[in-house]
């Protein structure tokens, strides 16, 4: 006879990992200077059970940052729950407990209900107390891209919620302010996609190697991730990064109030239209290349060339 085991409301609401390396949120140590700062705080973190603030941009790196401080702690073999604080009730707050082992990330912490931060501040006390005979609680760290404390003077957020989980407070770089990581990071997830979709990491171009310098990175290291899996899957470097060459033109017409030059904006469309053109004729002549250069009217080698120039990875033909 089959026995179901009876999940909790606590798991049945959480993003759990196993303990190990997860797959979705790597923490990529940095090269720059402040993230190897981060990295020495992380570490301190670690080893204590006090409660965390991790403050940073959408996209920055709280959640990852969350799991390299479980990794490194007493928790680094037991789950790592992430729970969306807009989606948490009293019921599931409750739960959590003595008895539930690991570390738990409460992700946006100013989402939280008023009532389900009347239930925080009860679990607290239990949960930071002094631990006796090698017992080993929950450890809770909590993950914000809003300004907390326009949210408490809004009071959206509880003064003594605000300050009870600001007291350790760990505040993460956006990527434009660590642009000198972008490279490793761009790097890394790379060879990760290429390894997922079993193809050879690409080499990128000169050119894109700038916009990734260049660009502002709004949406920080989830979109610098994001880029990476669409130049591997898609297999065109540009056509991968046309999006964001298009944000950045309209990022530096509007820094520059409206002007730009229009030898960059006449170069940028003109890279466009011949990609275009090249990649259509390509589909037309089913990748036939020798027939795709007669019908542009260009060399053969030319147009090798030019395929190289678009990071245009062509298998099998």
């Amino acid at each position: 006879m089959l026995i179901s085991k009876q999940i909790s409301p606590l798991d049945a609401i959480a993003t759990a990992v196993p303990g190990g390396i997860p797959q979705d949120h790597p923490f990529v140590e940095g090269l720059g200077q402040s993230m190897r700062a981060v990295e020495l705080v992380i570490r301190e973190l670690a080893k204590s059970d006090a409660p965390v603030l991790l403050v940073a941009e959408r996209g920055a790196g709280k959640e990852a940052a969350a799991h390299r401080i479980h990794r490194l702690s007493v928790h680094a073999k037991e789950p790592f729950r992430t729970l969306a604080c807009s989606s948490l009730t009293p019921e599931i707050l409750r739960s959590i407990d003595r008895d539930v082992r690991g570390t738990i990330y409460f992700e946006e912490i100013a989402d939280l209900s008023a009532a389900c931060q009347e239930v925080l501040l009860q679990l607290l006390p239990a949960l930071e107390g002094p631990s006796n005979g090698g017992e080993v609680r929950p450890r809770l760290i909590c993950g914000s891209a809003q300004d907390l404390e326009a949210a408490e003077k809004a009071r959206r957020l509880r003064e003594d919620v605000y300050y009870r989980m600001s007291g350790v407070c760990l505040r993460l770089p956006p990527l434009r302010h660590r642009r000198e990581d972008i490279p490793h990071l761009m790097s890394f997830f790379l060879g990760r996609y290429a390894q997922e979709f079993k193809r050879p990491a690409p080499t990128l171009s000169a050119e894109t190697e700038q916009l990734l310098r260049d660009y502002d990175w709004p949406g920080n290291v989830r979109e610098l991730e994001d880029a990476a899996r669409a130049i591997v899957a898609l297999g065109d470097e540009q056509l991968a990064m046309e999006g964001f060459r298009q944000r950045w033109i309209r990022s530096a017409v509007h820094l520059s109030g409206g002007r730009i030059s229009l030898k960059q904006a006449s170069r940028a469309a003109s890279r466009k239209a011949e990609r275009e053109l090249i990649l259509r004729v390509l589909e037309q002549t089913r990748w036939n290349r020798r027939r795709a250069a007669e019908e542009l009217q260009i060399s053969y080698k030319a147009l090798l060339y030019k395929l190289k120039q678009i990071g245009h990875q062509l298998q099998g033909i």
